[in-house]
Parts: C-alpha cells; structure tokens; sequence
C-alpha cells in the first residue's frame, strides 16, 4: 500500500503510516508528471496540500487511486464531487490548523494598526539616515481594544479568531449564511467565560466594523467586490487569510489608494504560486506566503490526522 504526500507530511503521520506497513514518499511530482508516476508506482493514496491539483483529468487516468487526502481546510483544487463519484474516498482534516490560522491572522492584525510591516521594510533601508521620520510616519497607529471585528464565515477559524479578538478587548460580529448569533465559551484565568456572538447581515456588517477577516471556501466569485467595499467604513483594515479570489483584487489595491480602507493583509492570493506584482509591491498590505498553516503544531495535527483518516479507511476495507 503506497502513499504518495505530493506537498509533504509531518514525520508524526509518516510514522504512524509506516508502523502501519504503508510505504510513504514525499518526494514532490511535478503537476504534469502526477499521472505517469501515480499510475507507474501503484499509488492508492494522493496526499496533497494547496500547491497539487487533483481534477479530472487525474481522477479519470488513475483507477488505482482510493484515497484523496487534503491536509487542510478548503478542499477547491480537489474534484471533490467527481471523485467520490468515481468511488474515491476523499478526506481533509478540517480542525487542525484552526489555532494557527487564527494567530497568524492576528499577527497581520497587530502588524498593520502599528505599521509593523511596512516598518520592517524601511527601518533596515532608512532607519540609520531618517530615523525621526520614520517615527512621525509610523505615528498614527491604533489601538485594538475597544474595536469592532467582522468575520465572515463562522467556521472552526472563525470561530478560533473571535475567541482571541474577545481576549483582547475587541467586539465582535459574525456574517455566515449556515449558524446564527451563537454563545461561545473562553477560558480565561481558570475560568468559563460564556460570550453571545451577533450575526448580522454582509450589507449590515461591513458598514460597522473596523476590522474584516474573511473565512470562507473560494472557487466562486469574489464575496468581496468594489461595491462591498465601498461600503466598508473609512479607515477599516481587511484580512484575507481564507482564499485568493474572495476578495476582489483590483478594487482592494483602488481602495487603499483613494485611502478608503486604512490597510490589508493577505495570506493568500489570486494566481497562486505566481500572485500579482502589484499587490506583493502596494506599501499599505502587510503580506505572508499562504501560511496560514505553517506551524509546527499545525502540521504535526494534521500528520497525524491524515494518518488516522488512511489507516482507518484500509481497516475497514481489510474487515
């Protein structure tokens, strides 16, 4: 039984497979060389993260294949449907990096009410020669306590982020289609601590809140276009750790420089791996690499999760 982990896995899920008697490579097959070497060394399982697509092309030349694993959340360069059609078994490990992507989203959001980012650009380059005014530049950040967030998309990370955005004094407001206002329980000091969280409409949120994340599946168009913007308030920052493409782009970058929105913070892009120069270059986006998931925590979850998933499925194939 081999496993192929095209985008790598944790050595916790390598081992726990191999006890198994699962033989597991990760050496990386380049997208267009994935069919010849599925087919070539009789892999029955695909692990994969964002980089690899597995669409129908795939599906359909590899009938050897049974399992699709995706270490991760979104699951839209995977042929979800078509595959389970074709008897495939497909899985993703939804809860394991929730923490990390809620941490790395507050990262951005400390980074960008205090211009850290831009700061850490400019301060290696003009630091030594205009230092005063670096400091009057950098002067008129913001404090979150006391702020309003949205977050659209209540899931496991909408979820993780609102419980760190409370701990640190904020407001915070939900738009999901799928829950309504929920109570969520924080440990805070030894102690439970019940919040009611509001739900409100997209068109009724956006006007009230300082901050916006977003959390929601791409593939589709963007949730967030020049219109939805626009009625954003003056000055709000919007996050975007979910999908490149929820958010429009073109009218992000107009945004932040007609000054409507204060800044923004992207994890994820349009055209990845190659996401536009213009974004990675605007001075007002405070920018990471997709790694949303990239802690060792994260990934050591999501090893042994997928893991789990592949023994049990082989488990009950063999009863």
């Amino acid at each position: 039984m081999k496993v192929l982990a095209n985008d790598g896995i944790a050595e916790s899920g390598k081992i726990a497979l191999e006890k198994e008697g699962f033989t597991v490579v990760t050496a990386k097959v380049e997208q267009e060389n994935l069919i010849d070497a599925i087919n070539q060394e009789g892999y029955e399982v695909l692990l994969v993260r964002s980089a690899t697509k597995v669409r129908e092309d795939i599906i359909d030349a590899c009938p050897g294949l049974k399992m699709i694993g995706r270490g991760g959340v979104g699951m839209d360069n995977i042929d979800v449907d078509y595959a389970r059609s074709k008897g495939i078994e497909v899985f993703n490990t939804p809860a394991a990096s929730s923490e990390s992507v809620a941490e790395l989203v507050m990262a951005h959001l400390f980074g960008t009410v205090r211009f850290l980012y831009d700061s850490n650009r400019q301060m290696p380059v003009k630091g030594a020669s205009d230092f005063k005014t670096l400091k009057k530049a950098y002067a008129g950040g913001i404090e979150v306590r006391g702020k309003t967030i949205g977050i659209i998309g209540f899931g496991r990370i909408g979820k993780a982020l609102a419980k760190y955005a409370i701990g640190c004094g904020m407001d915070v407001l939900i738009c999901d289609r799928k829950v309504g206002s929920e109570t969520l329980s924080l440990e805070i000091a030894g102690k439970q601590i019940d919040v009611e969280i509001q739900k409100v409409e997209l068109e009724d949120l956006l006007p009230k809140v300082d901050f916006l994340s977003l959390h929601i599946p791409g593939g589709g168009e963007p949730v967030l276009g020049a219109d939805e913007i626009n009625s954003m308030k003056d000055g709000a920052i919007l996050l975007n750790a979910a999908r490149g493409g929820v958010v429009d782009e073109a009218a992000l970058m107009a945004a932040l420089d007609s000054g409507k929105l204060a800044h923004a913070a992207l994890d994820v892009f349009v055209n990845e791996p190659n996401p536009s120069e213009a974004v990675l270059k605007h001075d007002k986006i405070s920018l990471s690499p997709h790694i949303g998931a990239a802690t060792a925590e994260a990934q050591d979850r999501i090893g042994t999760e997928l893991a789990e998933n592949i023994i049990t499925y082989y488990s009950k194939v063999k009863a």
